[in-house]
């Protein structure tokens, strides 16, 4: 076989070779980035042995002194498991995602603005949770800064001011409307006598719930569905600033969370939306708890945090930091 001398062939020729080798490289090159890029950033998604983590989450909640319920959701399979997952319980500050939810409604419908002023008078702030309590009669928020506040912690007077403004029932309509219709806030904040259903109200406090409904109600928000896309990824990023991590967060090892959680002497309640290489909504709820103490070890706090770390576990583990830019 004779072969030509590249002297010989028309240089023409070569710069158009020449051009498709570069344009075809570059093309390979893209490829593999984007590639390793996809596999960086997105994981591939666990199958968990849902019915395993249900026996390790029973053995937990059997051993528990109270009553424990709870629902888990993988949003990418759709699997669920429960216990007593249509029970209600008790929410404590729990059903305050159903008033910020209500709220982010009334926004997208025109009804009600994040920037109209509350102005917060002595006679509006109460007790417990929260910083407002403390501020000078006469101080100007608005219904964006109230809503953050109730949300990431806890503020009972932030919550009161919200719940002045757009009616405790109108919280009963949003939740009727996504079907949770066991999922109802009762009063105010410290203010039972503002009960707009005063048996549940002395039977259940502030708010009353299941696990399956505000499991449901978490992963309407995961799916743009609670208000609307935009509404709802707004409201978990305001859920992922809570502060409260010493109940399912406790062995978390950081992993991302939009969560809320509720306290009273005999509850302790917290629903959580993890992104781990699935997204798993976890909601854990107790009542009737022996251990009433306000210490950080007590026991239905104990229970959530080694049911956290059983979730987890279950669905691969804390996924590592995605590499910074």
């Amino acid at each position: 076989m004779r072969f030509r001398s590249f002297s010989s062939v028309n240089p023409g020729l070569l710069r158009v070779a020449a051009s498709y080798a570069a344009i075809l490289l570059a093309g390979v090159v893209a490829c593999a980035a984007a590639a390793g890029h996809s596999a960086i950033g997105r994981l591939p998604t666990v199958r968990a042995d849902t019915a395993a983590l249900r026996r390790v989450l029973d053995s937990i909640a059997d051993a528990h002194h109270g009553i424990v319920g709870y629902c888990v959701i993988d949003l990418e399979s759709g699997a669920r498991i429960n216990r007593r997952g249509d029970e209600t319980f008790p929410t404590a500050s729990l059903i305050k995602v159903s008033i910020l939810v209500t709220v982010y409604d009334l926004v997208a419908k025109g009804q009600l603005s994040l920037d109209d002023p509350l102005t917060v008078l002595k006679i509006d702030q109460v007790p417990g949770s929260g910083i407002i309590q403390f501020l000078h009669n006469g101080t100007i928020l608005t219904v964006h800064d109230a809503a953050w506040l109730m949300s990431t912690i806890s503020d009972n007077t932030a919550t009161n001011l919200l719940l002045d403004r757009i009616i405790i029932r109108r919280v009963w309509a949003k939740m009727d409307s996504l079907g949770l219709q066991h999922t109802r806030v009762h009063s105010k904040s410290f203010l039972r006598n503002s009960s707009v259903a005063m048996d549940s109200s002395v039977k259940y406090g502030l708010g009353v719930t299941t696990p399956n409904e505000m499991a449901h109600l978490f992963e309407l928000m995961a799916l743009g569905k609670a208000v609307n896309p935009a509404a709802d990824s707004t409201m978990l990023d305001i859920l992922e600033h809570n502060t409260t991590d010493f109940m399912l967060q406790r062995y978390a090892g950081g992993a991302r969370a939009a969560h809320k959680d509720g306290e009273t002497d005999a509850v302790r309640t917290e629903c959580t939306l993890w992104y781990l290489r699935n997204r798993v909504v976890a909601c854990v709820m107790t009542k009737e708890n022996k251990d009433q103490r306000w210490i950080l070890d007590n026991e239905p706090q104990l229970t959530l945090a080694n049911m956290g770390l059983a979730i987890i576990n279950a669905f691969g583990g804390v996924p590592p930091a995605p590499p910074s830019s």
